[in-house]
């Protein structure tokens, strides 16, 4: 038997950047359990439709938990409550009936509002053309077995290229610092043959990047970590700020 619920939701309402925004209350009668929560959201929307309302504008796409389009807070967490979770893998069945749910945006000066639960995160796309990726002149493809990698490397490589760039990691951080993410996208090519050119330099220019982009440095709190819907490690960030060190030559 499909179990129902009734939830009360207070979602962050803003017209644009410019504007004043506020908290407005909503609520779901008899839904099922079987729902993400972005589904109940789509159900509050044909509602505010009907009635000749402004839905809630909410980031979203796959809706599998791979894409890092989806993200808010939901009280106070980002993703939600659930570990290695995102918000559209959270379902009702995580709530108890007539639990009341505060929706609110991501919260970072480098996130600024574009309209209710939606931020603009171009700041991470210039972080990556920044340094987050390698170009170099190959040629033909070579043979797959011509770059040999172990499998240790290759395993702790794909680690931290599960990141998906949602910016969980910076809206927990009290210092709204993105070194998780940047940590995560020069690790899993730093580990692997193809990344080693201009390996420190790719690291330099996407720390100075993080500055103008108006990160803050890392807080040392380890909330990054702990909401991280991939669970990449916090240890990567120990291993970035080594990444620029001409001097540094380990993995």
């Amino acid at each position: 038997m499909i179990k129902r619920i009734s939830l009360n939701f207070r979602i962050w309402r803003q017209e644009s950047q410019s504007s004043e925004g506020k908290f407005v209350e909503y609520s779901l009668k008899d839904i099922s359990t079987n729902l993400s929560l972005l589904e109940a959201l789509d159900n509050l929307n044909e509602q505010l439709i009907f009635n000749g309302n402004r839905p809630i504008n909410f980031d979203h796409d796959c809706r599998e938990g791979i894409c890092g389009s989806c993200g808010f807070l939901v009280n106070g967490q980002p993703h939600g409550p659930k570990d290695a979770t995102t918000i559209c893998q959270l379902y009702l069945r995580h709530f108890r009936d007539q639990a009341t749910l505060i929706l609110e945006p991501w919260k970072a000066n480098s996130f600024p509002i574009i309209q209710d639960l939606v931020v603009d995160r171009s700041s991470l796309d210039r972080l990556i053309m920044s340094g987050g990726f390698c170009s170099v002149d190959t040629g033909e493809a070579p043979d797959a077995n011509f770059f040999k990698v172990s499998q240790n490397d290759a395993y702790s490589s794909f680690e931290t290229a599960t990141c998906i760039g949602c910016g969980a990691c910076i809206a927990s951080c009290r210092n709204a610092s993105a070194s998780l993410f940047v940590a995560a996208k020069l690790a899993h090519l730093g580990q692997l043959p193809q990344g080693q050119f201009l390996r420190s330099e790719r690291a330099s220019k996407m720390k100075q990047q993080m500055i103008s982009e108006r990160f803050g440095s890392c807080s040392n709190n380890l909330d990054c970590e702990a909401v991280c819907p991939k669970e990449i490690s916090a240890n990567w960030i120990s291993w970035m700020n080594r990444e620029d060190d001409q001097k540094y030559l380990g993995i």
